[in-house]
């Protein structure tokens, strides 16, 4: 038998969503363990760099129904209007939380708002509904994840929560009713692995974007509470909505912050022209993400893109200022010298859209529960199962998310999802027998690498996907492109059951763990254009050449996907929001 240790509930993951109810329920004296397979300051919340969205008003008069309304908008009207609500209207007391824990933003200077939490301009964002630019997102210089994480971290060690560091989970342990009762992790360190029981489970192990071969998303971002959910037999929802950023470094992938815009920089093409009044008059730069993306490509395609292959184009940042740079974007200026070669304070930034946020993920409600829906009736809870940030869909992003909504996200459900995991645990006080078979399965697929195989090889593998999805299922789709990439994607996954690794040792064997991370990114990969081809319109970051329009009378409403045969379901948007009148759906312009 392999080692078992029990809690009231473990964290998958050790970004700031499983931090943020980590703490909640580590506040509440109750057992918490934190599994995360880096140490959890190297989570990927670290790089968020703009900011976090909330109404305070610190620079602009500002409301939080304005900021739902953008939400909403922003989502093209694909989001939950319920779960904007909750997340717009906490917003406020979610940012001034952190403030009193403790993290650093940075400050106003002057005036009567001198001291207060510096705010900045971020795409997608007005007054009283659809009017000026907002200034909204709360930063700390251009690290504000950075600086949440290890606020958040510096927390759940003061409350005693359990790490797990360099820990894999590998799969959910579920019973014959539907419980979930913890999971099987692999010590990364030992290569032993481990039942971690627990009568109530949370999946916050972040996006999936290392599907794609061009992503701003580290290394670590491979859909692993993903897999796990797709192999315990639930859905996933919207996973045709990949968010493209409009500004990543071309090939190196990393990001440059919708903050260069909001603190004054723009876009160029080849011939040095300021070409986003063509695509948004109104908005112009600070445009929603998938509208400047947009625009990008189709200024490549038109042949006015940079440099000597025209593949991307000019971000300027060099008329602000060398000490402007220094005090509110240092972050940026580093990682261009690093990584494009480039020094802002004089020259232009080479940028081309990066895959950077995934819009689905596992399907939540507003306590961070996840649901599955129930044959002949609506969905229900799967109860001891949790899910939050990137990894869940609640869904407040819908077709498209907003900047500086990421980590508002992550704040306000990963405390909502604590908060019922503890009204969960009191209610749920004993646990349950532990089903031999379900742990058997985690094990028999970490065995499966220990055998001898074929002459395919992993990192093979992997690239030949990432190259698919990059190919067919980028800023524009096509019912062709999705087709021959779902063809394409079935060779790769017909090829993975003759593959072998040639490191069979035990201690810190990453070659095993990159096929097992493999095996979480296929199912991924392949929900993703599953999904893309049924939905025959443009919604959000899902553009269509074919089905140009966007069809509310057919597909205002979300996906789900089953692995069992590529199984699709749907369900409705919900429009009704909790307090308020739903803002209705029309067209969408900037």
């Amino acid at each position: 038998m392999i080692p078992k240790r029990t809690f009231d509930a473990v964290i998958v993951g050790g970004g700031g969503a499983g931090l943020r109810a980590a703490l909640q329920l580590a506040r509440a004296d109750l057992k918490v363990a934190v599994l995360s397979k880096v140490f959890p300051t190297r989570s990927h919340t670290v790089s968020a760099q703009g900011g976090i969205t909330a109404a305070l008003g610190n620079v602009t008069e500002d409301h939080w129904h304005w900021h739902m309304y953008d939400t909403v908008k922003g989502s093209d009207y694909l989001g939950d209007q319920d779960a904007i609500e909750l997340m717009c209207r906490n917003a406020a007391s979610a940012v001034y939380e952190l403030e009193h824990m403790g993290l650093p933003f940075s400050r106003l200077e002057g005036g009567r708002n001198a001291g207060r939490i510096y705010q900045r301009p971020f795409g997608g964002q007005s007054q009283r509904y659809g009017g000026e630019q907002a200034v909204r997102t709360c930063a700390a210089a251009d690290r504000t994840g950075h600086a949440l994480l290890h606020t958040l971290y510096q927390r759940n060690i003061a409350a005693r929560t359990q790490f797990f560091d360099e820990f894999f989970a590998l799969d959910l342990v579920r019973d014959a009713e539907g419980y979930i009762l913890g999971v099987v992790a692999l010590e990364i360190e030992t290569g032993e692995a481990w039942l971690i029981e627990a009568r109530a489970t949370l999946l916050a192990t972040g996006g999936a974007a290392r599907v794609f071969r061009h992503s701003t998303n580290a290394l670590i971002n491979t859909g692993d509470g993903l897999g796990m959910a797709l192999r315990a037999g639930l859905p996933l929802e919207d996973m045709e909505f990949w968010q493209f950023h409009p500004t990543g470094i071309p090939e190196v992938g990393c990001l440059m912050t919708e903050a260069c815009r909001g603190e004054g920089g723009y876009l160029v093409n080849r011939q040095g022209e300021r070409f986003m009044p063509r695509y948004a008059p109104h908005a112009q730069d600070l445009a929603s993400r998938d509208v400047v993306s947009r625009a990008i490509a189709e200024e490549i395609e038109a042949g006015r893109g940079c440099g000597e292959h025209g593949d991307h184009v000019c971000l300027k940042l060099d008329h602000l200022g060398a000490a402007l740079i220094q005090e509110r974007l240092p972050g940026i200026r580093d990682l261009s010298i690093r990584f494009a070669g480039v020094d802002p304070v004089h020259e232009a930034i080479p940028v081309t859209p990066t895959v950077h946020y995934m819009m689905g993920g596992i399907p939540t409600n507003l306590h961070g529960q996840v649901v599955a829906p129930v044959r002949y009736g609506p969905e229900e809870p799967v109860p001891g199962l949790y899910a939050a940030g990137e990894c869940a869909c609640v869904s407040v992003h819908g077709a498209n998310r907003l900047g500086g909504n990421s980590l508002l996200d992550l704040v306000v459900f990963g405390r909502a999802a604590g908060e019922h995991m503890i009204e969960y645990l009191r209610e749920n006080r004993y646990p349950r027998a532990l089903p031999r078979s379900g742990v058997e399965r985690a094990l028999e697929r970490l065995a499966r690498w220990d055998r001898p195989g074929g002459d395919e090889r992993v990192p093979r593998l992997r690239e030949d996907m990432q190259r698919i999805l990059q190919r067919h299922c980028g800023v524009y789709r096509r019912e062709d492109l999705l087709e021959e990439g779902i063809g394409k994607l079935d060779a790769v996954g017909a090829r993975l059951a003759d593959a072998a690794i040639e490191d069979r040792g035990r201690l810190f064997n990453t070659a095993r763990l990159e096929a097992l991370e493999l095996e979480n990114l296929l199912p991924v990969a392949r929900a993703t254009l599953v999904c893309a081809l049924a939905r025959a319109e443009s919604r959000g970051a899902h553009a269509r050449e074919d089905y140009p329009a966007r069809d509310d009378d057919h597909w205002l409403r979300h996906s789900l996907y089953f692995l069992a045969g590529d199984q699709l379901d749907y369900k409705p948007v919900r429009l009704k929001p909790l307090t308020v009148e739903p803002f209705q759906p029309k067209e969408r312009s900037y």
